[in-house]
């Protein structure tokens, strides 16, 4: 089906991880030191794509990464990847680390999924929701681009949804990693696209008849 004969309910918008962890001065990353400025200038721009998308008609999802108090959902990932993030806390749930960031501003008709793994497609009824709404198209933003953004573009690529990454939505603690991210999610999963780019792209979508 020719891209240009998808409309806004065939589109949706995925948005990852812009939580308080990573993009707010009392979450765990800022805790530690981290520089949190790339990720909250990519959270406000998600913002705007999202109320760019809602406007359109297409399908607002954000995710949230939140492991259980005592993370035992965590599996390897917390056990012996990244068992730093069970030493400072991060991500656990009631603990206001997971919530989403204050940048952002979701709506009572948009889509709110946590998730225990990078890819929002494991263990999640992201692909469910997708495929009973009849998307087709799905447009990516938020962070960090090298863990989530890229695990989550790379399963839906593979599942056969036309997939963008919006790349100046997306983020990371470290620079050369995102920009590898976004090399690699181009070479073989996505297509980027700028906001300015996903914002027209939402524009014609608004007047498309499926």
């Amino acid at each position: 089906m020719p891209q240009a004969s998808l409309g806004a309910t065939a589109t949706a918008l995925i948005v990852i991880d812009l939580q308080v962890s990573f993009c707010d001065a009392e979450g765990s990353m800022a805790r530690q030191g981290r520089s949190i400025e790339t990720m909250r200038a990519a959270a406000e721009r998600c913002d705007l794509l999202a109320d760019k998308a809602r406007t359109s008609g297409a399908t607002v999802i954000w995710t949230r990464m939140v492991f259980a108090p005592d993370y035992s959902d965590g599996g390897e990932l917390t056990g012996s990847i990244r068992p730093g993030l069970v030493t400072i806390g991060a991500l656990k749930r009631g603990s206001g680390d997971e919530c989403l960031s204050e940048v952002v501003h979701p709506q009572a008709e948009d889509i709110v999924l946590d998730k225990t793994r990078y890819s929002a497609l494991i263990g999640t009824e992201l692909e469910a929701v997708l495929r009973k709404r009849c998307i087709e198209r799905v447009l990516v933003g938020g962070v960090t681009t090298s863990m989530c953004v890229e695990s989550t573009v790379r399963d839906l690529g593979q599942r056969d949804f036309k997939t963008f990454f919006v790349a100046d939505c997306c983020a990371d603690f470290d620079q050369a990693r995102h920009e590898a991210s976004l090399a690699s999610m181009e070479f073989g999963f996505a297509k980027p696209l700028s906001l300015t780019e996903a914002e027209h792209l939402l524009n014609r979508t608004s007047n498309e008849r499926d």
